[in-house]
């Protein structure tokens, strides 16, 4: 079948560079985006008097059946037929309806098709992932709401370091998502400007009404200058800058839960459902969902790596490099959104030991700060408290024990201001108690922050609603 650009040519296309050329393999997951545009453009092109509305109807009607035929899967995309999905639309529409379909693409180009196509893509794409960093978001706020008490060390240099509960720690992660949900919408407020109408480079000589198509498509504005509304790509660069933040987000929170479920540490045990085994150890449950995660992480960054690199030394205006954003963009997008849809379920249905956390903190010694702020407490200087803090630690490690078991006569033998009131000083619950500034692990802080989070999700369920 020749192509439709094909009237400059004396020869066909080489088979090979055909394929090379093609990128209906994978574009072709942009057929609704293509159809709605074609839809706007068309209904646009009628009012303005350009075709007729018999034409414009036919070409509605067509558009219509090619979408219900697509989304049967009726359409096989065969790059032998079909060099990207624009023409794909185009090609099938005019076998449909005849010369109406040869006047769909009147007063505009590939350039700002594809322009179009990938921005309503994203568009949609960053909503989705949102919802799922939103469901997320409410997963582990649910997992510390149940766990304000649940005593655990908190770590610096990976060394037990002070007393925290298990709700805080889940409530930093938290705190990256909303940063990460916020990031998104920044995106979505960055690609609010609609190419259609940009032409190849230069706009067209037909009367074009772009703010009509603008509105109907649902951007607030057209782009300003039609050069760079073909060749501008910084939204899918934001999008994929928001996607390896947040797989650096859930990358470490992987790296956590791998941390948590082995017996060095033990804390929480996933649920066999979230879990795999060992070809040759039987006794093996390896947390495989989060190391995947893990290992994806680098496949984003490499994404977004990608292309930058593409777009750092292009000329204005369309280049075909361009044609290189779609694989990389819709496979970040496919590995965030299967590693966002199996994450929540693992931590909803984990089982946290409770005990394993509390019994931790207590061979960590992580109440040694709170022996030293103790003693400070009570006149004397905390560089002198320090010193003495860490001669105690010294020897409950030389001789097996924890601060809390040393006894009175032992404790006033390095100061005559320890009093009965220091075991009340270095338990655990009361530590985390005490620390009360806000933002801290108090439970009534982290009861603050879990209202916090909810506040966001309504918040933002009331946005989508109204």
């Amino acid at each position: 079948m020749a192509k439709l650009w094909a009237g400059r040519f004396s020869k066909t296309t080489d088979e090979t560079v055909n394929d090379f050329n093609s990128s209906i393999p994978f574009d072709n997951r942009l057929y609704p985006q293509d159809i709605e545009g074609s839809l706007a453009h068309s209904e646009m092109l009628a009012r303005q008097g350009i075709i007729t509305p018999v034409d414009r109807d036919q070409i509605h009607n067509g558009l219509k059946e090619i979408l219900q035929s697509m989304d049967a899967g009726e359409v096989e995309f065969d790059p032998a037929q079909y060099e990207d999905i624009h023409m794909c639309v185009e090609q099938l529409l005019t076998e449909r309806i005849g010369q109406a379909g040869k006047r769909l693409h009147t007063g505009r180009s590939r350039n700002d098709q594809v322009a179009l196509d990938m921005r309503l893509y994203v568009r949609q794409e960053i909503l989705e992932v949102r919802d799922q960093v939103l469901h997320l978001i409410e997963v582990l706020t649910d997992v510390a709401e149940k766990n304000t008490a649940t005593i655990m060390p908190g770590y610096t240099h990976l060394q037990r370091a002070q007393p925290v509960t298990f709700a805080y720690v889940l409530l930093a992660y938290v705190s990256m998502l909303k940063r990460d949900v916020r990031r998104l919408e920044n995106t979505l407020d960055v690609l609010d400007e609609c190419p259609l109408g940009s032409g190849a480079l230069a706009g067209t000589t037909y009367d074009l009404d772009r703010h009509f198509t603008a509105e109907v498509l649902g951007f607030s504005q057209p782009c300003a200058n039609a050069m760079d509304g073909v060749s501008d790509r910084d939204y899918c660069l934001e999008f994929l800058s928001d996607l390896s933040i947040l797989m650096m987000h859930l990358s470490r929170l992987s790296e956590e839960v791998i941390s948590w479920c082995s017996w060095e540490f033990k804390f929480i045990e996933l649920d066999d459902a979230f879990s795999t085994g060992s070809s040759i150890m039987p006794q093996k449950k390896n947390p495989d969902i989060c190391e995947l995660i893990r290992g994806k992480t680098g496949r984003v960054y490499g994404d977004l790596m990608t292309l930058l690199t593409v777009m750092k030394g292009l000329p204005l205006a369309y280049d075909k490099d361009m044609q290189e954003d779609k694989e990389c963009v819709f496979d970040a997008i496919d590995t965030v959104t299967m590693c966002l849809k199996v994450l929540p379920d693992m931590l909803s249905t984990m089982t946290v030991l409770t005990e394993n956390m509390a019994a931790a903190g207590r061979k960590g010694f992580i109440n040694a700060t709170d022996c030293a702020d103790y003693l400070t407490k009570k006149g004397m200087p905390f560089r002198d408290a320090y010193k003495l803090t860490g001669g105690l630690v010294a020897r409950c490690i030389q001789e097996g024990r924890t601060l809390e078991q040393l006894t009175l006569e032992e404790l006033r033998e390095e100061s005559k201001l320890f009093d009965e009131s220091f075991y009340e000083a270095v338990d655990m619950l009361n530590a985390v108690k005490r620390r009360n500034t806000f933002g801290g692990p108090a439970p009534e802080q982290t009861e603050k922050q879990i209202a916090m989070a909810r506040d966001f999700l309504q918040e933002h369920r009331k946005q989508d609603e109204s």
